[in-house]
């Protein structure tokens, strides 16, 4: 086509030209392993760090729609390997602030959700007065969430459903904490945490 001659495409990982994503950036997301800390139990596809990073924040940040369909065959591979997660759980995307969601277009993991072809349960909202968290250490991001995560009534999974908790990147648990709290308040029960990525040290690979 003229305009990949004009603008040929680029990996989002690693800058290669002539590819939309390259198979050496795309074979940094393996088999789901488990992050180490308390709380639920949460599991990872890659380490927060190099071109695994830079391909979250493409398409967190920079417009780069089309990986929501990667992503999407990413966890509909990695649900099954999930231990205590049944044959058809049910996806609820992590919130994210109301202002960035809208700076990109509407809720990226909700968009990825929704891309692996598992039924998917938007029923997870921020309320008023949660801050940016990338620059907050783990006490502040607890502080942070403390009471301002909600059910949305409109989202909720039908009762008794096995849920598993989606986001992009886990840093310190905090996030992943605070909605499987709510969740099962509300009576759900949640199987497990899968991220794309983990920022949290010792993970195998990375």
């Amino acid at each position: 086509m003229l305009i990949n001659l004009l603008f040929p495409p680029r990996c989002p990982g690693c800058g290669t030209w002539g590819v939309r994503l390259c198979a050496r950036c795309l074979a940094l997301f393996g088999l789901p392993i488990r992050v180490p800390g308390v709380g639920p139990p949460v599991y990872a596809l890659a380490a927060y760090a190099g071109a695994a990073r830079e391909l979250v924040l493409a398409f967190k940040e920079r417009g780069r729609r089309e990986l929501a369909a990667v992503f999407g065959a990413l966890i509909a591979a990695a649900l099954p390997r999930l231990p205590g997660v049944g044959s058809d759980p049910w996806l609820v995307p992590a919130p994210s602030r109301a202002s960035a969601a809208r700076a990109r277009g509407g809720s990226h993991v909700l968009r990825m959700a929704r891309a692996s072809g598992f039924s998917v349960a938007p029923a997870l909202a921020f309320t008023k007065g949660v801050r940016d968290s990338v620059k907050l250490d783990a006490a502040s991001r607890q502080a942070n969430l403390a009471g301002r995560v909600r059910l949305v009534p409109g989202g909720l999974p039908p009762p008794g459903a096995g849920l598993v908790l989606l986001d992009d990147v886990v840093t310190t648990g905090s996030t992943a904490a605070a909605c499987v709290s709510v969740l099962k308040t509300g009576g759900y029960r949640v199987s497990a945490v899968l991220t794309l990525t983990t920022a949290r040290r010792r993970h195998p690979r990375g």
